[in-house]
């Protein structure tokens, strides 16, 4: 015998007054909630079968693309996109880092396959090389790229981090491997190029040309803030 009753969703069985030895007896849920069990009774022995979670893999599903909207955002006027290895690291260890950081740096613990889900089909795709073991992603929204970076290497050292190092980083489009990071680490601040910019202006032809080999970016940085020096020394009221 097969009986179909209405149950409302509850985690206890049904009434001992509706089993039976010699009969089988099915208990069939008919509310679409993915919590509900349906119980089946075989010969007197009950047994719960739970339908699927699909609340649980929508929510994941959200979490995810959220992930990736929000590395979307941090690539946004970002001039350095790193990669951090963060095995062993503990939380109270995040927290202390992201509290030395300047506000123009941003960390971020995501999975390697949403943050480069975020970063295909643009310049810092060439971050792929990293995109392996575990990576907490620096994102550097300044020009003054030292500054950004060394706090984390004051926070390795002080807390004896030598196996979290930089995993990789993509700077101006060019991927710096983990040993080639540290020359990102001692790129000249905007002051001391311009300093080196006008004192070779000041200075002989060869020190001009010197300086004029240095990557373009940094020399209009330095011509653009010349030419400004100059107009303000020439505005009236100076």
């Amino acid at each position: 015998m097969e009986a179909n009753l209405f149950t409302l969703p509850t985690s206890k069985p049904p009434p001992a007054s509706l089993l039976s030895n010699s009969n089988s007896l099915c208990l069939k849920s008919h509310f679409n909630n993915p919590l509900t069990a349906t119980f089946h009774c075989r010969g007197g022995n009950l047994r719960p079968k739970f339908g699927k979670l699909t609340i649980r893999s929508a929510i994941s599903r959200t979490k995810k693309e959220e992930t990736v909207e929000t590395v979307k955002q941090h690539l946004q006027d970002c001039y350095l996109l790193a990669g951090i290895s963060y095995k062993g690291f503990t939380v109270k260890q995040f927290q202390e880092l992201r509290k030395q950081l300047p506000e123009s740096a941003k960390l971020l613990v995501a999975k390697n396959t949403l943050v480069y889900k975020a970063i295909e089909g643009t310049p810092w795709e060439a971050l792929k090389p990293c995109m392996k073991g575990m990576n907490a992603w620096l994102f550097v929204h300044t020009e003054e790229i030292p500054a950004a970076l060394k706090p984390y290497r004051e926070f390795q050292k002080e807390k004896k981090l030598e196996d979290n190092d930089f995993t990789g980083a993509v700077f101006e489009g060019k991927f710096y491997g983990p040993g080639e990071v540290k020359a990102l680490e001692t790129l000249p601040s905007r002051a001391e190029i311009y300093a080196k910019i006008l004192g070779s202006i000041k200075g002989p032809a060869s020190a001009v040309v010197g300086t004029l080999q240095a990557p373009a970016r940094n020399v209009i940085m330095v011509l653009q803030a010349y030419v400004k020096k100059l107009e303000e020394e020439s505005s009236p009221g100076q």
